[in-house]
């Protein structure tokens, strides 16, 4: 037996651009050809990304991908594992991993466990593997997981069984809160009860709605984490096997982000692979003084940098003076292009357009409506004209709750803070401040009671209970699914129960026309909180 040295990339695939993916790939290679590793591991379909969906039905799939095995089988002098659509001559289609080295594939597993729930749709893609694939390599036994296989215990305890003594294991695992330290804690379990190494390399980087953060790690069979990659961080990190002890050797652990600083990067990272990978030049958002927009405009220049960031201020008749110069103090500190924009001509000249068919009616929501929408149309002409993408800058708490307005303040191809409940926007804006030598968010910003400014002296509060409740009752009701009667009996208000899930339940046609954003929750609104849009069902029990 030999000690041995392994490379885990920690890699952001570009979803369906095969070519570029496998010439990332080849870099890595190389780069950890030079730090004298003899295997380089990839995450979970490295050479298409995860998750692509109905692009794994087109016709030149397995096209594209022999000319990535013809790539990386010009490499030679170290073994690679890496993920692939293994498409078969009887018309099935797996998610597989290569095990490949000087031009020849030693072997292919094929994905037993298919995750079919959350945010996962294997099933439809793909036919379930039923064979381990084990290989020795310097005198040590490995074997190969992907994904989901890993959390089987009989999988794995197969794999043992076999007396493996390294599992390598491929992954697309997206993040969402404390997810990263729960998989590394799980898998410490595992390795320990099972006596079996673990080497786990996870996908990074944003696709569509789905965040994958990384945090790979090596785990001794005794459970001890001896190497922990950072998370939402591209990088190649290394393990060293010494054959004398039998174990890995400890390597970098880096120490798990606390949850603010876990979202905050998860979001940045998330919004920079989403504007980018999707050619836009730069972002435009509306920076109204309030703090939805003021967390927003902070990620969105973290992510792409200062110069590619616009914002627009249109106030109103309503417009408290305070929200102008927090908006410009903002704009300033933060270095982004800024302009204000009066919608006072547009709101009414809407309203005497309007005059004949509303006639004396009172003023309701409607006219409110009318001046988030005149925002929405500008925002979305200087998109239009310049080809910036638009940010939507509205939280989990007003989206759940209808608490927004249709081609108002919903337009935009990305929102930033979809899954962010209100309540944690205001901690990750003081999170935000607490990591820079001076604040950019201003103080007043976070201090003072949230408002719309669509009429005189509004505050969100004079239409929602205080955030602080009204949290409590969405996270209940979304993403633990406890029906009305369970929450009241939590010691909440019954009619405000029962206000906030009617609200939920009758604003489920907007959400569906609203953009996408990121996920950090387990029931986030675009892929796992599906519900039908016209029912009878009775929230009660």
């Amino acid at each position: 037996m030999k000690s041995f040295k392994i490379a885990l990339a920690q890699f952001s695939p570009h979803i369906g651009n095969i070519e570029a993916n496998t010439q990332k790939m080849l870099e890595q290679i190389n780069e950890a050809k030079k730090q004298k590793a003899d295997l380089i591991l990839f995450p979970e379909l490295s050479t298409i990304g995860y998750p692509a969906e109905d692009l794994l039905l087109r016709p030149s799939l397995a096209k594209r991908t022999q000319k990535a095995f013809e790539l990386l089988s010009q490499v030679k002098d170290i073994v690679m594992v890496f993920g692939f659509v293994n498409q078969s001559e009887e018309g099935h289609r797996y998610n597989s991993a290569a095990v490949m080295k000087d031009g020849q594939v030693l072997g292919v597993y094929n994905k037993q466990n298919l995750p079919n729930y959350s945010v996962f749709d294997e099933k439809r893609y793909f036919s379930e593997g039923h064979q381990h694939l084990v290989f020795e390599y310097l005198g040590h036994k490995f074997g190969v997981l992907i994904c989901e296989d890993i959390w089987s215990l009989s999988t794995v305890h197969q794999l043992s069984q076999l007396n493996v003594e390294t599992a390598l294991v491929l992954n697309a695992s997206p993040y969402e809160v404390g997810k990263p330290q729960h998989r590394v804690t799980t898998m410490s379990q595992l390795a320990k009860q099972l006596n079996i190494n673990l080497v786990y390399t996870n996908q990074i980087g944003g696709q569509d709605d789905l965040i994958f953060d990384g945090t790979s790690f090596v785990i001794n069979k005794d459970g001890n984490i001896v190497l922990q990659a950072a998370s939402f961080k591209e990088d190649l990190y290394y393990a060293e096997y010494e054959a004398e002890q039998k174990a890995y050797k400890v390597g970098t652990v880096t120490p798990a982000l606390d949850t603010l600083a876990e979202i905050y990067q998860g979001l940045v990272l998330a919004t920079r692979d989403y504007v980018q990978r999707s050619g836009f030049p730069g972002v435009i958002l509306g920076l109204s003084g309030g703090i939805d927009s003021a967390l927003t405009l902070a990620i969105a220049v973290d992510a792409i940098g200062a110069d590619k960031v616009q914002a627009v201020m249109m106030p109103y008749t309503y417009t408290a003076q305070i929200s102008v110069e927090d908006a410009a103090a903002q704009a300033k500190t933060m270095g982004v292009t800024f302009g204000i924009a009066e919608i006072n001509p547009i709101v009414n000249s809407f309203m005497q357009t309007l005059y004949p068919f509303f006639g004396n009616s009172p003023a309701d929501a409607t006219e409110e409506n009318l001046q988030a929408r005149a925002r929405g149309t500008l925002l979305m002409g200087l998109s239009n004209k310049f080809g910036n993408l638009v940010l939507s800058t509205g939280n989990k708490s007003e989206l759940s709750v209808g608490y927004c307005t249709l081609y108002g303040d919903m337009v935009g191809g990305y929102a930033v803070l979809k899954d962010v409940y209100k309540t944690i926007v205001f901690e990750l804006a003081k999170y935000r401040n607490s990591i820079s030598e001076t604040p950019v968010i201003p103080e007043r910003v976070i201090t003072r009671p949230p408002s719309a400014e669509l009429r005189p002296d509004q505050k969100d509060q004079d239409s929602l209970p205080a955030y602080e409740v009204l949290d409590a009752i969405l996270y209940s009701y979304i993403e633990e699914d406890m029906s009305q009667d369970d929450i009241i009996a939590k010691g909440f208000d019954k009619a405000v129960v029962e206000k906030v899930i009617r609200l939920v339940d009758r604003n489920e046609y907007k959400r569906r026309q609203g953009a996408i954003g990121p996920r950090i929750s387990s029931r986030a609104f675009t892929r796992e909180r599906r519900y039908p849009i016209m029912n009878g069902w009775a929230p009660g029990v």
